[in-house]
C-alpha cells in the first residue's frame, strides 16, 4: 500500500513535520515527559520562548507527543493564554500588555486606561488587550505588562514598565520553608504520621468545627475526606488555586504570605485520606506565585520533614475561567480543553485519570492547621447572628480600604464596610453589593443587614460564594454593572452547552438595548439555570434577575 501511495505521489493527509521546527522543539523540551497529561505545559514552553505557538511548532509537538495535530489545535486554541499562529499569519508584537476590564477594574477607570495605553505604544512592539479578572481587584484598575503586574495602573507606570522591560513578576515576600519549620510548622503532619494525632480524631475536629469549602460550593471538609478515603486506592487529590471569579484574590493573598501553611494542611489531608499522588492546579495569572511554590516545593523536597511525602505536581492554568470548575479543572490537569464533566459519577468516585479524587480548594487546605491546633472550639466560637465560624471576605469596589478582611462569619456588608473597610469613599454613598462575586448576584443597601455566610442571601437569589464583595456606590449603574458581568460569562463559557453559549451571548445582546425585555430575559435565564451542565450558566443570570427584582428603575 506505501509503496502504492509513493508511486502515485500520494502525501499523508495534514501538515508534514518541519524538520527545523522538530528540532527546536526537542532542544526546547529536552528530557521531559511527553505524557498527553504534560501538553498545556509543553504549550506553555512554547508561548513562553518565542511568544507565540506557530503551525509549524505544532505540529512537531504533536509528532514528539504521538498525537494528531488536531488534538492539540483543539486544546492550545481553548486557552486564552495561547497565541496560535497560522501559515503565512503574522505573529503578535513581542510584548503584551492586559487591562483587566472586570467589574472593579473598570469601575476604577480601566476603559480609559487602555485607550490611553493604545495611543501611547508602539503598535508594531506592543499589543493591548482587554482580558478578563487577573485577582488584583483590590488594587484596580490593574494592567499585566508581559507577566508582570502593574496595580493601580496609570498608563504611565504601566509605559515605563514596559520601556524598563520589567515583564517578569516579582517573587512574592512570603514565609519560606526554614522559617515555617523554625516556628513549629510540621510538626502536625509529623504528628499525624507518626500516628500521636489519631487520624479519626482529625475528622473528628474538623467535622466539630464545622469546616467547609471555601472555593465556593461550601461541602463539608471533613465529609468530603470520609468520602474519598472509602474509595479504592490509588486516590488523588487535586487543589484548585485558579480563582478567576472577579472579585476573588483571597488564594492568592494567603499564598503570597503563607505557602507552607497551605502546603502542610494539603500533606495532612494526604495522610488522612491515604493519598500518593497532588496535583495543585495554579492560575496562570499568578506568575509571581508559581515561582514562589517551585521555590518551596524544591525546598520541601530537598529537606523533607517527614519520610515518604507524597508526589506533588504543580500544574499551570492558561487563562480559562471555567477551570476553576472542579471537573474542568481535572480535564484541564490531564490535557484537555477545561469542559465541565457531566456527573455522576462524581470526583471522589471517579476523577482525576478516573481514579477518587480528593478536591479541594486552596484555602480550605488553608485551615488545617490552625484549626486542628486551637480546636474546634476555637473555631465555632467565632461568628456573629447566630453563624459560626470566620470568613475571609475579598472586598474591593467603593470602598477606602479593600482588600482581604478576615472577618466572623454572619457579619453584613453594613458592618463590613464601617469596621473593616473604613466606610465607603469620601463623597460616595453606599448604593449596593455583589455578595458573592461576578455570579453571586446583587443586593441594594436597603439589604446590607443580611449575616453573610453560607445559605443565608439563598432566598434573596443570591450567595455567598468564595465571598468576594463588590461594593458599589451612587455613582454608579447596576444595570452597567450586570451587562459587565454577562459579558464576562459569554466571554468565558466553555461552549459545550447551548443553554449557557447561546444564552450568555443572547442575555448579553438584551441587556445592551435601552429598555431591557423583562419577559424574554426572565425566560431565557430559567432555561439557562435549568438546562446548562455546569454553575457558569446556571449563575450567569444572577446578576441580571437581581436587577430586575431590585432595581427596576434602571432598565425600564
Amino acid at each position: 500500500m506505501e509503496e502504492k501511495r509513493k508511486k502515485k505521489g500520494i502525501r499523508p493527509k495534514g501538515r508534514s513535520v518541519d524538520f527545523v521546527a522538530l528540532r527546536e522543539i526537542e532542544a526546547l523540551l529536552g528530557d521531559e515527559p511527553l505524557t498527553r497529561d504534560m501538553l498545556i505545559e509543553q504549550l506553555h514552553k512554547i508561548q513562553d520562548h518565542y511568544g507565540y505557538i506557530s503551525a509549524a511548532h505544532l505540529v512537531a509537538l504533536a509528532d514528539q507527543m504521538k498525537l494528531a495535530p488536531v488534538e492539540l489545535y483543539e486544546v492550545a486554541s481553548f486557552y486564552h493564554h495561547f497565541d496560535l499562529v497560522k501559515e503565512n499569519e503574522v505573529a503578535p508584537p513581542p510584548l503584551t500588555i492586559r487591562v483587566c476590564e472586570s467589574l472593579s477594574c473598570q469601575l476604577a477607570g480601566a476603559d480609559e486606561l487602555a485607550e490611553k495605553l493604545k495611543e501611547g505604544v508602539d503598535e508594531t512592539k506592543t499589543r493591548i488587550q482587554k482580558v478578563s479578572c487577573v485577582g488584583r481587584c483590590a488594587k484596580a484598575p490593574v494592567a499585566v505588562v508581559g507577566q508582570n503586574p502593574i496595580e493601580q495602573a496609570t498608563t504611565e507606570k504601566v509605559i515605563q514598565s514596559a520601556e524598563r522591560g520589567e515583564i517578569t513578576s516579582a517573587i512574592p515576600n512570603a514565609v519560606g520553608f526554614d522559617e515555617y519549620k523554625k516556628a513549629g510548622g510540621y510538626r502536625l503532619l509529623a504528628s499525624c504520621l507518626a500516628g500521636d494525632k489519631n487520624r479519626e480524631s482529625v475528622l473528628d475536629s474538623l467535622s466539630e468545627s464545622g469546616l467547609r469549602g471555601l472555593g465556593g460550593a461550601g461541602f463539608p471538609v471533613a465529609q468530603k475526606w470520609r468520602i474519598v478515603r472509602d474509595q479504592p486506592a490509588p486516590r488523588l487529590m487535586a487543589v484548585n488555586i485558579d480563582e478567576g471569579e472577579p472579585g476573588t484574590f483571597k488564594d492568592r493573598h494567603y499564598l503570597e504570605q503563607d505557602p507552607h501553611r497551605f502546603l502542610e494542611g494539603m500533606l495532612i489531608a494526604a495522610c488522612v485520606v491515604g493519598i500518593e499522588t497532588i496535583y495543585i492546579y495554579l492560575r496562570d495569572e499568578y506568575a509571581g506565585c508559581r515561582q514562589l511554590l517551585e521555590r518551596e516545593l524544591a525546598l520541601l523536597k530537598n529537606d523533607p520533614p517527614v519520610a515518604d511525602l507524597p508526589t506533588i505536581h504543580l500544574r499551570r492554568g492558561a487563562g480559562a475561567y471555567i477551570c476553576g470548575e472542579e471537573s474542568a479543572m481535572i480535564e484541564s490537569i490531564e490535557g484537555r480543553r477545561g469542559m465541565p464533566r457531566l456527573r455522576p459519577p462524581f470526583l471522589a468516585q471517579k476523577g482525576l485519570f478516573d481514579r477518587p479524587t480528593l478536591e479541594h480548594n486552596m484555602e480550605s487546605l488553608y485551615w488545617v492547621r490552625e484549626l486542628l491546633e486551637k480546636g474546634a472550639k476555637w473555631f465555632t466560637e467565632q461568628g456573629l447572628n447566630g453563624r459560626q465560624g470566620l470568613r475571609s471576605f475579598s472586598v474591593s469596589g467603593r470602598v477606602k480600604k479593600p482588600g482581604v478582611h478576615l472577618a466572623p462569619a454572619g457579619i453584613t456588608v453594613n458592618a463590613l464596610i464601617e469596621e473593616y473597610c473604613g466606610g465607603m469613599l469620601e463623597g460616595q454613598t453606599f448604593k449596593a453589593y455583589l455578595p458573592g462575586g461576578a455570579s453571586g448576584g446583587i443586593l441594594p443597601a436597603s439589604m446590607g443587614n443580611i449575616p453573610l455566610d453560607f445559605d443565608t442571601l439563598n432566598e434573596h437569589g443570591c450567595f455567598i460564594g468564595s465571598a468576594a464583595v463588590i461594593v458599589l456606590s451612587d455613582r454608579d449603574s447596576v444595570r452597567d454593572a450586570a451587562l459587565n458581568l454577562m459579558r464576562f460569562f459569554a466571554h468565558e463559557s466553555c461552549g459545550q452547552c447551548t443553554p449557557c453559549r447561546v444564552g450568555t451571548e443572547k442575555a448579553a445582546m438584551l441587556m445592551n438595548e435601552a429598555s431591557w425585555d423583562r419577559e424574554k430575559l426572565t425566560e431565557l435565564s430559567q432555561v439557562m439555570m435549568d438546562a446548562s451542565i455546569c454553575g457558569l450558566g446556571q449563575a450567569a443570570p444572577n446578576p441580571l434577575l437581581s436587577v430586575l427584582n431590585y432595581f427596576p428603575e434602571e432598565v425600564s
